[in-house]
């Protein structure tokens, strides 16, 4: 069975006639005729009551219309899908972020998603430090990663910078660091420090470290956390004080204020793959891209 004779067929039932059949597929008349009839040899049953005005369907004609319309459908579908396949733009995209892209990047990406790629299934997996999304792209568990990067972390990951974030100092409302306009590392030397955890390989626990040290002073940690909205809610309970990229002050906790940092570097946020070639990931690489330099 040919789908070309489907086609024809249906043609032929929705006009009642060969000659606008035969117009509307843009072929001569006497070769649809023949096709008809090879269909109907073929099925051994007759589809269509002949007159010299019209032709109209038999009731084996009628059934075989549906089917051979769902057919086509199918087809037709089958085409457009493997297409959009073909194109990156249907298929599965799963996300880890860290827990300051979780609160300024997630939201906004999630929507150019499904605005440009509507037929990607896409999950998000919020506040993971760098290390746990490192091994999710490794194993397959994660297809795109949003993390702070430091040196050696994944050399066998493709790492693209999206933005360079700036470093704050978050303290309680009422300590009395709150009331200065600006801070610097060495200000922090008597503070009891929330960070991230030390021992799940945190980027940031590293850094904030390695600046304490580079300032003369061992910084005193009072909380190590696993998730930034529970670094944010020790500080605003007055358990201490943290270090955090610019975009953490998104959550706007009650009782934080975000105080700028001095003489520090900015932090990456870069995206980590593993598979350069895959064409959902490029497009998704492509959406991010325009993001940050729009942010800018």
């Amino acid at each position: 069975m040919e789908l070309r004779l489907l086609r024809y067929f249906v043609a032929v039932a929705e006009e009642s006639h060969f000659g606008r059949a035969a117009e509307r597929l843009r072929m001569a008349q006497p070769p649809l005729s023949r096709a008809i009839r090879h269909l109907e040899a073929e099925l051994g049953v007759d589809l269509l009551e002949r007159t010299t005005r019209r032709v109209a369907l038999t009731p084996a004609g009628a059934a075989y219309l549906d089917e051979a319309r769902a057919v086509l459908a199918a087809v037709d579908a089958a085409r457009a899908r493997a297409r959009r396949v073909a194109e990156g733009r249907e298929g599965r995209l799963t996300v880890g972020c860290v827990g300051s892209a979780t609160y300024s990047l997630l939201p906004a990406l999630a929507r150019e998603l499904r605005a440009e790629l509507p037929a990607v299934e896409v999950r998000f997996r919020g506040e993971m430090l760098a290390p746990e999304q490192v091994a999710g792209l490794r194993e397959g568990s994660l297809d795109l990663g949003l993390l702070r990067h430091t040196e050696g972390l994944a050399p066998d990951l493709r790492l693209t910078v999206l933005r360079e974030d700036r470093l704050l100092v978050a303290v309680p409302q009422d300590h009395p660091l709150a009331t200065r306009a600006r801070l610097a590392i060495g200000d922090l030397e008597a503070e009891g420090l929330v960070l991230h955890s030390g021992a799940a390989g945190s980027s940031m626990h590293r850094l904030v470290t390695r600046l304490c040290e580079d300032a003369g002073f061992a910084p005193h940690v009072t909380h190590e956390v696993a998730e930034t909205s529970t670094l944010l809610t020790f500080v605003a309970a007055g358990l201490g004080v943290a270090v955090v990229p610019e975009p953490t002050a998104f959550l706007g906790v009650p009782g934080v204020v975000h105080l700028p940092l001095d003489d520090v570097p900015t932090v990456p946020l870069v995206a980590a793959t593993r598979d350069e070639t895959d064409l959902v990931m490029q497009r998704a690489l492509a959406i991010l891209g325009r993001m940050s330099s729009s942010a800018q």
